[in-house]
């Protein structure tokens, strides 16, 4: 056994628990209760994040050579991850519906958190990429599980954007590993300068990587999926999925390139407009998504400008907005002006801890990410704390009219104390981390000057949600670039099967299959983006092909 691999075998546990869990579904008797595993797929993964991630693992004769490891950060970001799956699984099996629609759910739940956990402990471009490709494809059930129209929509423009961007990555990891020694991220990394075409191989890293991250222009999927998708797969994809991109950045994109100035410039783009644009939206699923977008913005400025603290700022976003995400559905569920009262004050707070209030975990993980950047991007972050407030007021505004559903929900006291423990995490968690994530003293974060520059942006956008509040806004549905560009409608292309044919119906097996052949096909003739999503899929099954041989 000991020839088979080297290393500790704990990161692979960590890949293989849920993936093993979202095997259960396949059994039919244990289908429809399989929702009950979710919490515990990310246990492995937390309880390693907890220990400070140890140990590395090298499996030769897997792949092309698996390599797992572990890097000064990757505690941070596999211990926010593992939490804000937990949480959102524990929400999903007291929520969602059983039956056969959620074993389905709950096994590419499972695949999507193996990729998720992945890249962050991936060492060599092969697993890195192959963990990618799961938390980008295996997402998509998840945004079209309601089957409505939206849903149906919004999956047609997400899968389409992430067949892209894997067929993006996979032509940049492939210039990148022609000119290294080997596939170790690092050398692939460093191979960049002398390749061929390197700087083309890096500009498809970053288009791959900021489809995933929610970067402008690349955002588009991000605010039709959110509203679309369940609650507790809302609050994955925005707290830990999109920081696949953000980590795909930190790790491939080489510091010296004039890219890194590119994606400050887009990352200022985003964190200012999206947040603007989130006060056309009415849904508050939608204005979250618009202010992740606008948050992970930010955060790709400090990617641009060399911060370290990066992972540290990332920890935080996750769980606060994870937990503003689940605090929509513990809206939607609570039927009592109390209940209302309690979800409307947790998510205040852990808002104005997002706007950088001083004291909140916010504040010290704009402090952090602002440490050796310059003055000039340090003003951007603190004056992007006013939009900031704007858009996360407008969100409280737009959650109190939220309405609920007629039925209490059974254990609802319970389910939200489960929520309010992340909310609780995203506030105070960064006071006990910095001593060992950030290299300046605790007191940094007390100076009256740090206090102030955190108090008066908070302040001022506080008056600017009073001054919106009287203002009558425009509203517009999600998805501004493609309605203002080209006035794409977000129809489906095409309906799942979820019922009979109506004039069609007929008996014959054989004759409904081809029915649906036909239809299938009617709809990739009118549908545009076709073309680009066939050649997507062209490329990854190149690549697979390469893989294998």
């Amino acid at each position: 056994m000991s020839m088979m691999y080297s290393g500790s075998l704990a990161p692979f546990a960590v890949l293989m628990w849920p993936l093993l869990l979202g095997l259960v579904p396949i059994v039919p008797r244990w289908r429809a209760n399989a929702l009950r595993l979710l919490p515990f797929a990310p246990l492995p993964a937390l309880g390693f994040a907890i220990a400070g991630a140890p140990g590395s693992v090298e499996i030769p004769d897997l792949l092309l050579g698996v390599q797992l490891g572990t890097r000064p950060d990757t505690a941070l970001l596999l211990g926010m991850t593992a939490l804000v799956w937990t949480v959102a699984g524990w929400y999903a099996a007291q929520v969602m519906e059983r039956g056969q629609a959620a074993g389905l759910f709950a096994s590419f739940w499972c695949l999507t958190l193996a990729g998720n956990l992945g890249v962050f402990l991936a060492a060599d471009i092969v697993t890195f990429y192959i963990a990618f490709a799961a938390v980008s494809l295996a997402a998509w059930p998840m945004v079209i599980h309601d089957r409505t129209r939206a849903a149906l929509a919004a999956g047609r423009v997400y899968i389409t954007l992430a067949v892209v961007g894997e067929a993006a990555l996979l032509s940049g990891l492939m210039i990148g590993a022609a000119a290294a020694a080997d596939l170790q991220i690092s050398t692939v990394r460093a191979a960049f300068a002398d390749a061929p075409f390197g700087t083309v191989g890096v500009g498809l890293l970053i288009a791959g990587f900021g489809i995933k991250a929610g970067m402008v222009p690349l955002h588009i999927w991000l605010p039709l999926a959110h509203p679309a998708a369940p609650v507790a797969g809302s609050a994955v994809l925005s707290g830990a999925i999109v920081k696949a991109g953000l980590i795909g950045m930190v790790l491939l994109v080489p510091e010296e390139t004039g890219w890194r100035s590119m994606l400050i410039v887009l990352g200022l783009l985003g964190a200012f407009g999206a947040a603007i644009w989130g006060l056309s939206q009415q849904n508050p699923k939608a204005v979250l998504a618009y202010s992740t977008v606008s948050q992970m913005g930010l955060l790709l400025v400090l990617v641009g400008a060399g911060s370290q603290g990066v992972a540290y700022a990332a920890l935080h976003h996750g769980l606060a907005k994870a937990a503003l995400f689940l605090c929509v559905g513990m809206m939607m569920l609570a039927t009592s002006a109390a209940q209302r009262r309690a979800v409307v004050g947790l998510a205040g707070l852990v808002a104005l801890s997002v706007a950088g209030l001083p004291l909140t975990g916010g504040a010290l993980a704009k402090l952090a990410g602002k440490l050796g950047i310059g003055e000039m991007l340090s003003l951007a972050i603190t004056l992007s704390s006013v939009t900031t407030t704007l858009v996360l007021g407008w969100f409280l505004i737009c959650l109190g009219r939220v309405s609920a559903k007629p039925q209490q929900t059974p254990h609802w006291g319970g389910l939200f104390s489960v929520v309010m423990v992340l909310g609780v995490l995203a506030l105070i968690l960064p006071w006990v981390l910095w001593p060992g994530a950030v290299d300046v003293p605790r007191d940094y974060v007390w100076h009256p000057s740090n206090m102030l520059e955190g108090l008066w942006p908070v302040l001022a956008g506080l008056g600017a949600v009073a001054l919106v509040q009287r203002l009558k806004l425009p509203a517009y549905p999600p998805g501004d670039l493609l309605r203002l560009f080209g006035k794409h409608k977000l129809r489906p292309a095409f309906q799942l099967p979820v019922g009979n044919h109506g004039a069609r119906r007929t008996k014959r097996p054989a004759l409904r299959l081809l029915l649906k052949v036909k239809d299938a096909e009617r709809a990739l003739l009118h549908w545009p983006f076709a073309g680009s999503t066939l050649m997507g899929l062209a490329l990854v099954l190149a690549a697979f092909v390469w893989i294998a041989t």
